[in-house]
């Protein structure tokens, strides 16, 4: 697991949308896993600006969703499809057609996420999963004690997750939904690689406990140490609690800069 710690967000977002522009470049038609939230925000602004200032062509480029609540209309202006539409897809001038996701509207949601993990089989997997972290250390909605070896699936979010998220339902805990269908841990180790952006001191403990602490289930994000391909990129502040931040700095600082993320 790589570990780079940045100024601040802007930063965070400038370094993974040029390893997403890098990638394009190398692989015009790729597919990025695209979290939501406020988080990856500065990566989607960044990779925009660069396809609109000709840097890259993003024109062939394919999106997968992380996750999406159940029972949200396709069309609720805070499911997950809508956010991504808003923030990704149209900003990069794609076509609809280029983006796909789980259904959380079906009436068989487990069907609908074994459907999933064969429509990302189909599409020859994940090249570079973004993903963000929860203060519990939750990816996707891989909520903690999650299976290290999950498949897509329903999860029930803890209270603390519905809290965090009421932000996006004008400060209403009771308009978030109560269920998501999530990619497992087991989906999201598969992509080839995964970049982890974290931003702010609320989000200390759970970088160190991921990045320096034991592999636990508790802890879904710990399983991010089994990857191959690793790379969490963190803000000062969330970088506060890592015992080995300036051994982490220095590996950056002479990291050969052909080598990217």
């Amino acid at each position: 697991m790589e570990v780079v710690i940045v100024p601040d967000a802007t930063a965070g977002g400038e370094i993974i949308a040029e390893a997403v522009a890098g990638l394009l470049r190398r692989k015009p038609d790729a597919l990025l896993g695209v979290a939501t939230g406020s988080t990856p925000l500065p990566i989607y602004t960044a990779l925009t600006a660069k396809v609109s200032g000709g840097e890259v062509d993003a024109s062939r480029a394919r999106v997968c969703q992380l996750d999406e609540y159940v029972g949200l209309p396709a069309g609720h202006p805070e499911s997950y499809r809508s956010v991504v539409l808003r923030q990704v897809v149209e900003p990069l001038g794609l076509p609809g057609t280029s983006f796909f996701g789980p259904d959380g509207t079906a009436e068989d949601v487990q069907a609908a996420c074994e459907e999933y993990d064969r429509a990302l089989a189909a599409a020859g997997g994940v090249d570079l999963q973004i993903l963000g972290i929860g203060t519990d250390g939750h990816i996707g909605f891989n909520e903690p004690c999650s299976s290290l070896r999950s498949r897509t699936r329903i999860k029930t979010l803890t209270e603390q997750t519905r809290v965090d998220n009421a932000r996006f339902f004008d400060d209403d805990i009771d308009q978030v939904p109560h269920h998501v269908i999530t990619q497992g841990i087991g989906t999201i180790l598969e992509a080839r690689h995964v970049v982890l952006l974290a931003t702010g001191e609320g989000k200390a403990e759970a970088v160190a406990q991921t990045v320096e602490g034991p592999l636990a289930a508790l802890v879904p994000a710990s399983a991010l140490q089994l990857h191959p391909h690793a790379t969490v990129v963190v803000d000062e502040a969330a970088a506060s609690k890592l015992k080995l931040g300036d051994y982490f700095r220095a590996t950056y600082a002479a990291k050969p800069e052909w080598q990217g993320l």
